[in-house]
């Protein structure tokens, strides 16, 4: 099948909206209680990550203005694992591609590798226990960080404030300790690590966001005490699993990603919305895609390409664009070797989506299952075929925005989406 007989409609899908009006005064009333915490001069450590959270520059700038009112001297500092290629310089930068800086915060970042050792678990695994060096040496941290599912593994406590508390505050000492069990033992390890976190008095309490279907802040809430970080972590991931966007489809033949990256899931492509794992052993979930074809690598990655062993088929471009140094740390650190896996690369986007169609399973224009979409985290807008159009649920479709066929200009680049 050559790519000119494919036909696609655009559509807007709908997810849920449910979008937060004012993030600064939500903010400044869910960080109230924490006023008397608060001593005047204090040195209060604000952790911020690497995924890519809508607002995030914003949440952070109202937290540090907080704190600055109630007294304390704030400073943020990145508490993001191994990305960034596990090095100071290169987490700096990645915070500062989110618009987080000295600059524009008015607060120092002070970026460091260096951790201490502040207990271990107990029990069995029993597991070292790290925290930051400057986050260890402050009067206090505050964690902010969004609640959503995991692209590794599921259970109560996923990508989170308690999952920030252990491997974002760990730096990539503590990622390689806990990944060093592999999915169950990191599932089960990260609740006991955040809580030896919390029992050191030193975190002062957490900003948990929720974002909706549309990439929205949807609420941000507060924990202050050791149960409240383990019951709001729960909650919102609940809620998030209930509202986070996703491909209404079980079966899809052939899934065109214009780019992936860091700052769309911490797998490049989220898991949970292409449905593979890319983890041996490990059972896949809904869409199940024949054939994933990837594009483009964001800016944003700075070369980390982790994940993009999901895809079975990437254009020269994207290849081009990998640090197999920053790529290799995360993927070492994870545990995780298949997601790093390169695989078959095609030199144009032409003959990537062409090769994908020949070796989908002898579909025809009438009956291939076919999505294009823009990211992982963007998913109100999608292409698809008529076959998988005609299956869309009602209340899920809100239009056919246009109508054609795959386009790619002469150097075998796909069209604007």
């Amino acid at each position: 099948m050559d790519t000119g007989e494919v036909r696609l409609h655009k559509i807007g899908l709908r997810q849920v909206k449910a979008e937060l009006k004012d993030i600064p005064g939500c903010i400044e009333k869910q960080l109230a209680p924490l006023e008397k915490s608060i001593r005047p001069g204090m040195r209060v450590g604000v952790a911020a990550g690497s995924r890519g959270i809508g607002n995030i520059a914003l949440i952070v700038r109202v937290a540090v203005d907080c704190l600055r009112q109630y007294g304390a001297m704030p400073f943020i500092f990145p508490a993001m694992g191994s990305h960034g290629g596990a090095t100071s310089e290169g987490q700096r930068e990645v915070l500062a591609s989110y618009g987080i800086c000295e600059e524009s915060m008015g607060v120092p970042v002070l970026s460091s590798m260096e951790v201490v050792r502040i207990g271990s678990t107990e029990g069995q695994p029993d597991l070292p226990v790290y925290m930051d060096k400057n986050a260890w040496e402050s009067d206090g941290v505050l964690v902010i960080n969004r609640v959503k599912p995991h692209t590794d593994f599921h259970g109560d406590h996923e990508s989170g404030i308690v999952k920030m508390l252990t491997i974002g505050l760990g730096k990539d000492t503590q990622a390689v300790a806990a990944h060093g069990y592999g999915v169950d033992g990191l599932r089960d390890s990260i609740p006991r690590i955040a809580g030896k976190v919390i029992e050191s008095g030193k975190i002062l309490g957490a900003l948990a966001i929720l974002e909706d279907g549309y990439d929205n802040t949807s609420d941000i809430v507060f924990a202050g005490t050791h149960d409240e970080f383990f019951r709001i972590d729960r909650e919102l991931l609940k809620r998030s699993r209930a509202i986070m966007a996703r491909l209404p489809f079980d079966r899809v033949d052939v899934l065109v990603v214009d780019c992936m990256g860091k700052n769309y899931s911490g797998t490049g492509l989220d898991t949970n919305v292409i449905g593979r794992m890319g983890i041996r052993g490990q059972r896949d979930a809904l869409p199940e895609c024949a054939r994933i074809v990837t594009l483009d690598l964001s800016d944003e990655s700075h070369g980390n390409a982790t994940g993009v062993g999901l895809s079975d088929i990437v254009s020269r471009r994207l290849e081009r664009k990998i640090n197999w140094d920053d790529t290799n740390t995360n993927i070492i650190t994870s545990g995780f070797l298949e997601r790093g896996f390169l695989p078959l690369v095609c030199e144009t986007d032409r003959e990537a989506v062409s090769l994908a169609l020949a070796t989908c399973g002898g579909k025809t224009p009438g009956s291939i299952r076919f999505i294009r979409i823009r990211n992982t985290l963007d998913l109100k807008e999608i292409w698809l075929s008529p076959a998988l159009l005609n299956e869309l649920p009602e209340d899920l479709f809100s239009g056919v925005l246009a109508s054609g066929r795959l386009e790619f200009d002469e150097n075998g680049c796909i069209s604007d989406f």
